[in-house]
């Protein structure tokens, strides 16, 4: 399977699925252990607007590699069909970004930058 050959969508599809499995496993692993206790932990990090705050964050600093940022404009200038009425439109779309560069990670099988995207995104979150 070839990362190129994938929409933006298709990336954000899969980053979707990777930032989540990796944020409740790190929440696991720190101890936290009743449903509801995770599920309210994990949209401090998994909702849209946490994505797209950590993306401008992360954007600010330099963090991202030039190939990343590229993701980046791939998967939120994609079309996203329907956006969740949780949310609006330019916040889904950066989310929807952020999760694009993960979803080209997984697919290059890039498992280090995922551990250091994750680990400084969830310094970004804990210290707000």
């Amino acid at each position: 399977m070839r990362p190129d050959e994938h929409s933006g969508r298709s990336l954000a599809y899969l980053g979707d699925a990777v930032w989540s499995l990796k944020i409740r496993q790190r929440l696991l692993e720190e101890g936290y252990g009743t449903g509801k206790q995770l599920q309210r932990l994990s949209i401090r990090y998994v909702s849209a607007r946490a994505q797209a705050m950590l993306y401008d964050t992360l954007h600010e600093e330099g963090f991202f590699t030039e190939m990343e940022e590229e993701l980046y404009h791939r998967g939120r200038n994609d079309n996203a069909g329907s956006v969740p009425r949780s949310t609006d439109v330019l916040t889904y779309r950066r989310s929807t970004g952020f999760e694009a560069i993960l979803g080209w990670l997984q697919l290059c099988r890039d498992d280090a930058r995922i551990e250091t995207i994750v680990n400084r995104a969830m310094e970004i979150i804990d210290r707000t």
